[in-house]
């Protein structure tokens, strides 16, 4: 009997866990392409996303003391239980104002041989370090004596909600990500390490989409994860409404900003993580995470100077591609069949992002600073009045 109140207790806790928040098309966003059963970076198969959200505080900024409003988003391309298990992939960077660390020997080797991690601006270095402790711990590359590694360690700032010179990221928080790391539906909006992110002028944070395309008559995944943090409010766009601009006037306190803030309108960064099945390999890779670009602006992104858009894509096929001392053969995608992958990875970032933006809520940080959450009833109001309205 107590061992099946426990089971109930922690399938309850499961299902709270992973409730998912209102997303686009649950307000009638219309968006192309068929998106996989989650409509997640998760839908692509071992792919396994976590989070530590930290949320403590309230008023007065005290350094080192909070507000709190921050965390860290652990993605794992195989899954966290298939130690060093390398994948092909490349990044990009439509405009360079931030951090991806990592990203020399990807370039360089054509493999992502290590989870991805996003946290806060001033976290990475604690972020990657915890990290590569756990690598020991857990032995990640699995008996061998020697060997070097480079943590992927991306962010975005919090600074105009969260304490962030107070340095709250600690071992533990990269830890609890990694640990919770799992499959299957994810949460969205005021999570990890998008915990303390706007977007275009709304609270924003983390968002996931997917889409499945057929290639002569085979199916393939592909997924985005994004931290968005990113863009100005007369530039949002949702499924081609102005929304922004219509929304100009609504809520027009949450850039309040305090003295001591040098945030200017429009500063942020954006991260995005694209996974696909699809047997990719790195240069083709770069060409998936170069069309990023387009469901950003499809958004109202536009890369400004304050931004750090830096995007990272992977495929999780040809499995056995890595090796040390053997040759290895893979699997192509021809260049010539590749376009319905860009297609996705445009759609599905543009809806991962919107996403992201449904999904957050309104939050109050340091020094009562304020970013407040997307209307969903003006957006739907809106679409109905430009005829945009999936009902």
């Amino acid at each position: 009997m107590k061992r099946s109140i426990v089971f109930l207790l922690f399938i309850l806790n499961l299902s709270i866990a992973y409730s998912q928040k209102p997303r686009a098309r649950d307000l009638g966003v219309p968006y192309d392409g068929t998106p996989g059963p989650f409509n997640a970076i998760t839908d692509v198969k071992g792919v396994e996303v976590g989070y530590s959200t930290i949320i403590s505080g309230s008023g007065e900024n005290i350094v080192g003391k909070g507000p709190v409003r921050t965390g860290v988003t652990a993605i794992f391309p195989r899954g966290k239980a298939n130690k060093f298990s390398p994948v092909f992939a490349n990044w990009y960077s439509l405009n360079g104002n931030g951090e991806m660390t990592g990203t020399t020997w990807l370039t360089e080797s054509g493999f992502l041989e290590t989870p991805i991690m996003i946290t806060n601006t001033n976290s990475v270095g604690v972020v990657r370090d915890a990290v590569l402790k756990w690598y020991v711990d857990t032995d990640w590359y699995k008996g061998e004596e020697w060997w070097y590694t480079y943590p992927v360690v991306a962010e975005t700032y919090d600074g105009f909600l969260n304490d962030i010179y107070g340095f709250h990221v600690k071992e533990e928080h990269v830890l609890e990500a990694i640990n919770n790391a799992s499959s299957g539906k994810i949460a969205e909006g005021n999570v990890g390490g998008g915990t303390g992110m706007m977007c275009l002028g709304f609270k924003g944070g983390t968002g996931t989409s997917s889409r499945i395309v057929k290639i002569k008559g085979e199916s393939f995944t592909l997924g985005a994860l994004v931290q968005a943090n990113f863009g100005r409010k007369p530039n949002l766009i949702i499924a081609g409404v102005p929304v922004g601009m219509e929304l100009l006037d609504t809520l027009n306190n949450e850039l309040k900003l305090p003295p001591q803030s040098y945030r200017q309108e429009g500063d942020g960064s954006i991260i995005v993580v694209v996974a696909t099945d699809a047997p990719l390999l790195p240069h083709q890779l770069k060409r998936i995470a170069q069309r990023v670009t387009i469901g950003i602006g499809r958004t109202g992104g536009i890369g400004t100077n304050g931004s750090g858009d830096i995007f990272i894509a992977f495929s999780t096929a040809n499995p056995d591609a890595f090796q040390r001392v053997k040759f290895s053969e893979v699997d192509m995608l021809p260049n010539d069949l590749i376009d319905p992958l860009l297609e996705a990875t445009a759609q599905a970032v543009e809806e991962a992002i919107i996403n992201a933006m449904i999904a957050a809520e309104t939050m109050e940080g340091i020094n009562g600073n304020k970013s407040y959450a997307l209307p969903h009833d003006l957006v739907i109001d809106l679409l109905k009045k430009y005829n945009r309205l999936n009902e």
